[in-house]
């Protein structure tokens, strides 16, 4: 059994699940996301990888649902950054960023389960929200330093002159 499972892309754009032998729906697709079920979307008869083409799809239907995600002008500005010289510094951050805040989520839920259960045993709110302080400023130290890095070895003025 692999680990990830494959689901093919029909040319009449229907999706069908290799593991379980049925065609299914694109909201089918979003649990698979929901559960973090690993996948893979293939063209049937390219084999092309369309994975993000089908996850952004899931994306353009939630956000034009009721309560988007995303406002207009943070999609300019993501819009902005395509081509340009930081774009992987931006990609590199966005990625960092949700990676913090699932981090937080999961150390906030397992505190307020700690609260609600009764389980404190005399701990103090303040330790807690002073633990996730350091942990947000060593992530940005983290990040700048990085970005520092980054940015020192693509700026030419910072790199030695051959020509001496």
């Amino acid at each position: 059994m692999t680990t990830e499972r494959l689901i093919k892309k029909y040319p009449n754009r229907r999706l069908y699940d290799t593991e379980e032998s049925r065609y299914i729906t694109l909201a089918e697709v979003k649990e698979l996301v929901m559960r973090a079920i690993p996948f893979r979307v293939v063209d049937s008869q390219t084999e092309q990888d369309l994975t993000r083409a089908i996850l952004l799809q899931i994306i353009m239907e939630q956000e034009s649902g009721g309560s988007p995600l995303f406002t207009a002008a943070m999609l300019e500005r993501f819009i902005r950054f395509y081509g340009d010289a930081t774009q992987a510094a931006f990609t590199a951050f966005m990625e960092q960023s949700l990676d913090l805040f699932v981090r937080q989520q999961r150390l906030l839920n397992e505190q307020l389960k700690e609260v609600w259960s009764g389980n404190l045993l005399g701990a103090n709110p303040m330790e807690f929200w002073m633990k996730l302080g350091q942990q947000n400023m060593g992530f940005w130290k983290d990040m700048e330093e990085r970005q520092r890095r980054a940015d020192n070895s693509s700026d030419p003025a910072d790199k030695p002159n051959d020509k001496a």
